[in-house]
């Protein structure tokens, strides 16, 4: 489902970074504990933070933040099959449960929605709103 795509730019917890060849983003943070994660407002919140530069961000946190536009353009075309699968569990976490939350990413990083815009059959066939 391409709605991956535009998950895995928002997952927070898919943690990319580009290595200098452009081929794959690095898949060090793969089996980072995305429950856990989803699990504690705390640092689900902090890792939002760092992508919206409220706070310092931890070393997996800056990766993603540095990546994100990038997988967003490319259609996270560099992102592992596990990186795209933890981003459909965050993204529908968020817009489940933390919309606002959500909604500060948006404004940040998709701010004309050309993003929600590109990915709106994926969205729909998803059952997820924006």
């Amino acid at each position: 489902m391409n709605f991956v795509f535009v998950l895995c730019a928002f997952s927070l917890i898919a943690v990319v970074s580009a290595e200098e060849n452009n081929e794959k983003y690095t898949t060090k943070y793969d089996n980072v504990d995305v429950d856990k994660i989803l699990q504690s407002d705390r640092l689900l919140r902090n890792y939002i933070d760092c992508l919206l530069g409220k706070t310092q961000c931890t070393k997996d946190g800056q990766e993603l933040k540095n990546v994100l536009t990038d997988a967003l353009k490319t259609k996270c075309e560099k992102c592992s099959e596990i990186q795209k699968k933890q981003a459909i569990k965050v993204i529908t976490y968020l817009l489940k449960n933390k919309r606002s939350w959500w909604n500060e990413v948006e404004a940040v990083y998709d701010p004309t929605h050309n993003y929600r815009q590109l990915y709106q059959k994926e969205i729909k066939e998803a059952g997820l709103e924006l």
